[in-house]
């Protein structure tokens, strides 16, 4: 392995360009720690580089075994000293190894006119980790794919990727410039719309989630605009016992794609 000390080295300076402006498609993902290096490893991704702490070389660690074992696979490995890998790694206490990805992308269009239709569409859900949190959940619920829309979190960003625990390593997840126009394509493929509102829809347990079906979600705090919810086929909302008014985005986001989950089944 070949050993980089410089924080002024071009390969640090290119992963803090990532970790500060993720790729707006998604092609190039900067993975931080064990599990999400290993999941890409997992999930067969081709990797531009990878760079482990020099400390976890020398101890029986997860990060020194993981490296060693991509070394041997013909991955290019660095291994890096302490102040090197703090500048490469984008968060406060770093793992030991990071790595940048490539992945397959797909497009908003493709995903809205596939086969037998579970999409999640999500629109300005602003926070990375609830993002990220939603693709998990939308793999683990059988969703076929994630398109984000507005002014949404970048779904491929370091803190999202995170949040995703590896999810959109596999998952097609799009970007979508108009949310209009990704409703318009999914009603075109036949798709039903089905809002998530905060009152007056159906229980999720007794709504219709059968044939291809578009679920929405909107971003913290205000939700879906009344306009797009009027304007969909069904609406959905999660009962609550008083006082609790609402749920965090990623949690409602869980109670119904389960309740389309099990309902599908």
């Amino acid at each position: 392995m070949r050993l980089l000390s410089s924080r002024q080295h071009s390969i640090v300076r290119e992963y803090r360009a990532l970790a500060a402006s993720p790729d707006p498609e998604g092609v190039r993902l900067l993975l931080d720690g064990a599990h999400l290096v290993r999941e890409a490893l997992g999930a067969a991704l081709s990797f531009d580089s990878v760079a482990v702490a020099a400390a976890h070389l020398d101890t029986e660690s997860d990060e020194g075994a993981l490296a060693r074992t991509l070394e041997r696979r013909g991955v290019d490995v660095l291994t890096v000293t302490g102040q090197a890998f703090g500048a490469m790694s984008p968060v406060r206490e770093p793992s030991g190894i990071v790595a940048i990805v490539r992945r397959s992308t797909t497009t908003s269009h493709v995903i809205a006119t596939g086969r037998a239709l579970f999409v999640l569409v999500v629109s300005d859900v602003q926070d990375p980790g609830n993002l990220g949190a939603l693709v998990r959940v939308a793999e683990a619920g059988g969703v076929t794919g994630l398109i984000v829309c507005g002014e949404s979190a970048n779904p491929f960003s370091w803190k999202a990727v995170r949040g995703s625990m590896g999810s959109v390593l596999r998952l097609p997840v799009a970007r979508s410039r108009s949310l209009p126009d990704t409703l318009s394509e999914l009603r075109g493929n036949g798709a039903r719309t089905i809002a998530a509102a905060p009152r007056d829809g159906s229980d999720p347990d007794t709504a219709d989630w059968s044939g291809s079906i578009a679920l929405l979600l909107g971003g913290e705090g205000h939700g879906l605009d009344p306009a797009v919810i009027a304007g969909c086929d069904a609406r959905v909302s999660v009962p609550m016992a008083p006082p609790v008014e609402s749920l965090n985005v990623a949690a409602a986001g869980a109670v119904l794609v389960y309740a389309a989950r099990r309902a599908r089944l």
